[in-house]
């Protein structure tokens, strides 16, 4: 009984010392208790992405290309890719969370609430009525006429949605500006709002790309069809700029945060457009030295059939089972479980464009990004598009290649997909690697 008595006293007293102002047992160093455990898993609809080391860039055999896309050894992290291409039904909801956030402050009253900080949020639980049922008056419907096209921007009458409407306001933090900044002549460190930069987007796709990339061509039911009708839905989205990607990326960690802090549980890594090194890492898919995501050196397989959605030849678009793009999920993926990484649209990266990348970046995870401002000369807006698209020919098919495009400019044949840093070390589900 007294061994017993004694047993419990010490138990007390070692819970007594964890708690209040978390000193720990008998003044010994223990950490701070209480603290979540973190599960990393594989979000839905991405691929895990171990880290390794490779050789950026042009082979030995690409000659003529070695003189553009110079060889460099870098290592990349572990990180999570989509599997596919956002496709337009994805897109779709990000476009629906706008639509619907717009149109709650536009009809205001019990569509917003308050926040835990005094500010008016949306309250999320208040369903928008878009439709008066017949013969009733609907106080949402009223509010919501400054979402239609009205006068003369409407077509004989017909109730159509004015996607200018759709803005999407966020924010971001410059860490390399932080990290850069000096020290103000007083001594006192540069204000944080310094590094703070917001932006405001239109996030609706631009159809129009469909008729402006080709010179009188027949696209007329593309620029109809291919982002609101369902038979498209699984096909990737386009006539999106990189900076409404970037966008879209913000929500979609926004998205995650939110219902995880409803859980109480912590986040995970931001979602981001893939660097220009980690497009190439993944693409290549594990191979070493390999032209395509599939290896190479050859296009067609075995019995003939293309691989990639691209323009073979001199333009015979439609012999790899598309004239325009296909669904998200066609073709074999390579090695990494990772669809389309050559061919169907090519994809925006994070990175900025220049042709000295391996010069002067890191030979650890490098990466080189600048946000450009509107009044910045266009040489300043080049970002790294990668994979090549249906209407490219091979060469921009091979994983080294890399090119650009603007950062405030759309195409019909760039698309995008997310990635997420894996946080720790190892693949979730294993054991994680000790450190030294």
């Amino acid at each position: 009984m007294r061994k017993l008595i004694l047993l419990l006293a010490a138990t007390l007293g070692l819970i007594w010392t964890g708690c209040g102002l978390n000193k720990g047992p008998g003044g010994e160093l223990t950490g701070v208790s209480g603290r979540t455990k973190f599960k990393d898993n594989v979000p839905y609809g991405m691929v895990y992405i171990p880290g390794g080391t490779f050789l950026m860039g042009a082979s030995d055999e690409d000659i003529t290309g070695g003189q553009i896309n110079q060889s460099k050894q870098v290592t990349v992290s572990p990180f999570y890719m989509d599997q596919t291409e956002i496709s337009n039904n994805q897109y779709r909801q990000f476009v629906y969370y706008v639509r619907d956030s717009v149109a709650a402050k536009m009809i205001g009253g019990d569509h917003l609430t308050k926040g835990a900080d005094g500010s008016q949020i949306i309250n999320w639980k208040k369903k928008i009525e878009w439709y008066a049922k017949k013969g009733v008056k609907s106080r949402d419907v009223e509010g919501l006429k400054g979402m239609y096209y009205d006068g003369d921007d409407q077509i004989f009458g017909k109730k159509e949605l004015n996607v200018s409407k759709l803005q999407y306001n966020y924010a971001w933090f410059d860490w390399r500006a932080a990290a850069n900044a000096p020290v103000s002549a007083s001594g006192k460190p540069v204000s944080r709002s310094s590094f703070i930069h917001k932006d405001r987007v239109g996030i609706y796709p631009d159809t129009l790309v469909w008729l402006r990339d080709f010179a009188y061509a027949q696209n007329d039911p593309m620029v109809k069809s291919y982002f609101s009708h369902p038979a498209y839905d699984n096909y990737p989205v386009v006539g999106v700029s990189w900076r409404q990607a970037r966008a879209f990326c913000d929500w979609r960690t926004k998205m995650y945060e939110d219902f995880r802090a409803k859980e109480k549980k912590p986040g995970r890594g931001l979602v981001s457009l893939p660097t220009d090194p980690q497009f190439e890492w993944a693409a290549r898919g594990g191979r070493v030295g390999a032209e395509y995501p599939w290896g190479g050196p050859y296009i067609r397989n075995a019995k003939g059939c293309l691989l990639a959605n691209f323009k073979p030849g001199r333009g015979d678009y439609a012999s790899d089972g598309g004239a325009y793009t296909v669904n998200v999920k066609s073709y074999f993926p390579n090695d990494y479980g990772l669809y389309n990484m050559s061919g169907n649209v090519s994809e925006w990266t994070i990175s900025s464009w220049t042709n000295v990348f391996n010069s002067f970046t890191s030979d650890l995870n490098p990466t080189f990004s600048y946000d450009a401002k509107p009044s910045d000369p266009p040489a300043l807006k080049r970002k790294v598009v990668r994979g090549g698209s249906w209407k490219d020919i091979g060469y921009f098919l091979q994983t080294s290649t890399r090119t650009y495009e603007y950062q405030d400019t759309s195409k019909s044949y760039i698309g995008f997909r997310c990635v997420i840093e894996s946080l720790g070390i190892g693949q979730p589900g294993k054991a994680k690697a000790s450190s030294h």
